[in-house]
């Protein structure tokens, strides 16, 4: 194995079981990964500048800003974000100027719910008509026996697939701590709509009791949004939480540039995720909801919706200020994988060319 191959190969490594294998950056893989590289859109978030956004201190118009100034690609913004200055609400005039403002800096905006219920969902697709966007992210919060949730959720979906085709709207549910990958899968397949799909978090897998690699595997006919996040698992009485960290620091245990790759690869003629969207959640602490050896038919505790409390010992000013350093350390740590994949991608073909 030449120096090439062995960094490829540790970068890949890093963090993930030793089986399967990190596959070999062969000649036709180098070309692939350099096509889905240069194809790849990067989107803010809101939730790395939560704690500003429930301040005041910056608002959704803000949050394009920031997509721009670090050449993103497009935005993904809960409807809630920002309070009183959120999407939701906004006036009509103010959505008509928040989608004007997105599409003069060459932004694309997803939106983004905590809920699957007719309501909610109703409000945020009067949301994105109005601002112009076509993607909605959703997830369920239903409390009850996994066979009674699913069943729930089967009937939201159905739903959401007749308002994909009468608004001409995406909608990816996202595998949000409560439910495994298959099964959401499951009841994708049971729905079986092109216009509903599934967004890919880089550590809600945790909470379900999974690894993430086998979990990536299991959704990935589906998986067409990735939320990037940094996570150190921390081992629950029967499960497991996990703990949001900086993406691609000494505490981060996930298999990030594994995962990166394989979500890259996916779709066989075209690239099949259309968002990597970087959700840093630098202290965000979620509990276990699945548990090892649990029954057939587990109970499904209630979820709050994501938040982040004030770390021990911080105060409010250091977190509004630390924020956006996180923001801008995972732009940054994105970018250096990207471009040291983009390299070995390089390297290869040219060893190849001089064989």
């Amino acid at each position: 194995m030449n120096a090439i191959q062995a960094r490829f190969a540790a970068l890949l490594s890093h963090n993930a079981a030793a089986d399967p294998q990190p596959p070999l950056l062969t000649t036709e893989l180098a070309h692939r990964l350099l096509q889905r590289l240069d194809s790849l859109r990067l989107f803010a978030h809101g939730y790395p500048l939560l704690t500003n956004l429930t301040q005041g201190r910056v608002t959704p118009a803000d949050m394009l800003d920031f997509a721009y100034r670090h050449e993103l690609d497009g935005l993904s913004l809960h409807l809630l974000d920002g309070e009183q200055n959120s999407l939701s609400q906004m006036s009509p005039g103010q959505l008509a100027a928040f989608g004007d403002k997105a599409r003069a800096l060459g932004l694309d905006v997803h939106v983004e719910i905590s809920s699957t219920l007719p309501g909610d969902v109703d409000r945020a697709v009067a949301v994105a008509l109005a601002i112009g966007s076509r993607n909605i992210r959703v997830y369920s919060r239903y409390e009850g026996h996994l066979s009674r949730v699913m069943g729930l959720i089967e009937d939201d979906l159905r739903r959401l697939a007749q308002l994909a085709d009468e608004h001409d709207l995406n909608f990816d549910f996202e595998q949000h701590e409560e439910l495994k990958s298959d099964e959401i899968a499951t009841l994708l397949r049971r729905v079986g709509h092109p216009r509903l799909n599934a967004l890919f978090d880089f550590g809600n897998m945790i909470n379900a009791c999974e690894e993430p690699l086998p979990a990536l595997e299991k959704l990935a006919p589906f998986i067409r949004q990735v939320h990037l996040k940094g996570v150190r698992i921390v081992p629950e009485a029967g499960g497991f939480g996990h703990y949001g960290v900086l993406q691609g620091s000494a505490e981060d245990q996930l298999p990030g540039a594994r995962m990166l790759v394989e979500l890259l690869l996916l779709g066989d003629t075209a690239p099949q995720v259309v968002a990597f969207i970087l959700e840093q959640e630098n202290h965000y602490v979620a509990p276990a909801f699945r548990q090892v050896g649990e029954d057939l038919d587990p109970f499904i505790p209630y979820r709050e919706m994501s938040e982040t409390p004030l770390p021990p010992g911080y105060s409010l000013d250091r977190m509004l200020a630390d924020e956006h350093r996180w923001a801008n350390n995972q732009v940054r740590y994105l970018r250096g994988l990207l471009g040291e994949l983009r390299l070995l991608a390089e390297l290869a073909l040219a060893d190849a060319r001089r064989a």
